[in-house]
């Protein structure tokens, strides 16, 4: 047996046979699978409003202001289009193809935005920029609508084509214009468009006896901010075209758009009072031995001081990690059922995605024992390690979560302290078309996952660098 092995072995047999340290591991892992009932202890928050609910069962923004008439069968509609005005940028002026009038229904348009020139979307999540011009053309064929832009009317570029599987014979196709709320601080305030189209330009099975009607799609989900005060939305029409007002969004919902929404990431909010226990559990396998002076015992046994605290975070690590990725496995498909069942709305992760929280989060805890551990060798003192570590990790977290804190202090805390690691939990999808409050009071990091966790993992190293010099040049 080597004296590497040998050094483990009776690490991994000193943590065993202290019971407060098996105790506390085991708490740590309960708390991050039945911490999620205290949220849930008064019941479902009520849903008042409808969610939108796109065609990939992700919450969307389905709101518009709609002139349409209906097209039964294959067809085209081509007009010139102003950009809209409106202070936000992802404002929308085009012209759509939508499947239904319930809310979330597939659809493809092409549009005009206030600030980032000519788009293609459809289904919601889809984006595709296209080169400038001031004519747009829908086009349906069957179950494929094809978007083109123009400079001049005359010469026309194809942006995109896409199909919409299952696109019933007769649809509503026309103008659209829709305007999502500014955002303003740490909130966003509603807004309103207005642009101007030309007369459109008809081929194909129009129904000929059939005049342009408008109305406000969405105007009753939870998702629709709704109009300003003092404003609303409409049409006018004269013989050169229309002009049109409107306020909504068609695209992915942002978080704080969802008023009750949960992720996979809010089911493991048990880290925080877990995280806590095991920073006890790991400064304490450190500072017991110096406050007792058994650390002199130790060294006798294994002079080699820096084998013996890589021994001592190794067994600390794999046991963190193995009783937390246990817990998070069980929890996080446990209480999505749960939160499904109560009927809350959940923004969905694929599989992967929810296996990368969950063994990140695990990950993200042990790596923060070692963090405790080489505090623990640098201070001495239990408390005071205890409270560095806690500072330094769980307290930035709760700062950058908190609502009132500017936008930019809230994402330096999570760039650039240990708190930073727990973007390996975020489980949502920052959308580039939609402007909104991204920030981790509303679930989204300013980094990705692993670069979060790598953020930890720096400060751990140094710690642990700091711990292996001074463990050589103190005395026991």
């Amino acid at each position: 047996m080597t004296q590497v092995t040998r050094l483990l072995r009776s690490e991994w047999t000193k943590f065993r046979t202290v019971p407060g340290w098996v105790r506390a591991a085991a708490a740590a892992a309960l708390m991050i699978v039945l911490f999620p009932l205290t949220g849930l202890a008064g019941g479902a928050p009520e849903q008042r409003t409808t969610v939108p609910i796109g065609p990939h069962g992700e919450p969307v923004s389905d709101a518009y202001f709609f002139v349409h008439r209906p097209l039964a069968g294959d067809g085209s509609i081509t007009v010139a289009v102003t950009a809209p005005s409106s202070t936000s940028p992802w404002a929308k002026a085009g012209l759509i193809v939508s499947a239904g009038d319930e809310p979330g229904a597939r659809y493809a348009a092409i549009m005009m935005t206030a600030a980032h020139g000519v788009r293609m979307q459809h289904d919601y999540l889809h984006d595709r920029a296209a080169a400038a011009g001031g004519w747009l053309r829908l086009t349906r064929a069957g179950d494929t609508v094809t978007g083109e832009v123009s400079a001049d009317g005359a010469s026309w570029s194809e942006v995109d084509s896409v199909r919409l599987a299952g696109l019933s014979g007769t649809v509503q196709v026309g103008l659209f214009v829709a305007c999502p709320p500014l955002v303003d601080g740490i909130g966003t305030a509603g807004n309103t468009a207005t642009a101007t189209f030309s007369d459109p330009q008809l081929t194909g099975a129009w129904w000929p006896a059939a005049d342009w009607t408008g109305d406000q799609r969405g105007a009753g989900t939870a998702t629709f901010a709704g109009y300003p005060s003092g404003t609303s939305g409409g049409f006018t029409a004269s013989g050169d075209g229309f002009t049109v007002t409107g306020a909504g969004d068609l695209g992915p919902a942002p978080r704080n758009e969802v008023p009750v929404g949960a992720t996979a990431a809010d089911l493991l909010f048990g880290t925080f009072p877990a995280l806590v226990v095991i920073v006890v559990m790991a400064t304490q396998m450190i500072t017991t031995e110096f406050r007792t002076r058994l650390i002199r015992t130790t060294f006798s046994a294994s002079p080699h001081r820096v084998r013996l605290l890589a021994a001592k975070a190794a067994v600390l690590a794999g046991v963190t990690f193995t009783v937390c990725l246990a817990a998070t496995v069980i929890a996080v498909p446990l209480w999505l059922r749960v939160v499904r069942g109560l009927g809350l709305t959940v923004f969905p992760a694929t599989d992967g995605t929810l296996l990368r929280a969950e063994a990140g989060t695990a990950a993200l805890l042990a790596v923060t024992a070692v963090f405790a551990l080489a505090v623990g060798t640098v201070v001495r003192r239990g408390a005071t390690a205890v409270t560095a570590v806690v500072v330094a990790t769980v307290l930035p977290h709760l700062l950058a979560r908190t609502p009132f804190l500017p936008p930019p202090m809230a994402e330096w805390l999570a760039t650039f302290t240990p708190a930073a690691a727990m973007a390996v939990q975020q489980t949502l999808t920052r959308y580039p078309q939609v402007d909104s409050v991204y920030t981790p009071a509303t679930g989204y990091y300013p980094l990705s996952p692993w670069a979060g966790l790598a953020v930890l993992c720096t400060y751990t190293a140094l710690t642990f660098a700091l711990a292996v010099v001074l463990l050589r040049r103190r005395d026991a």
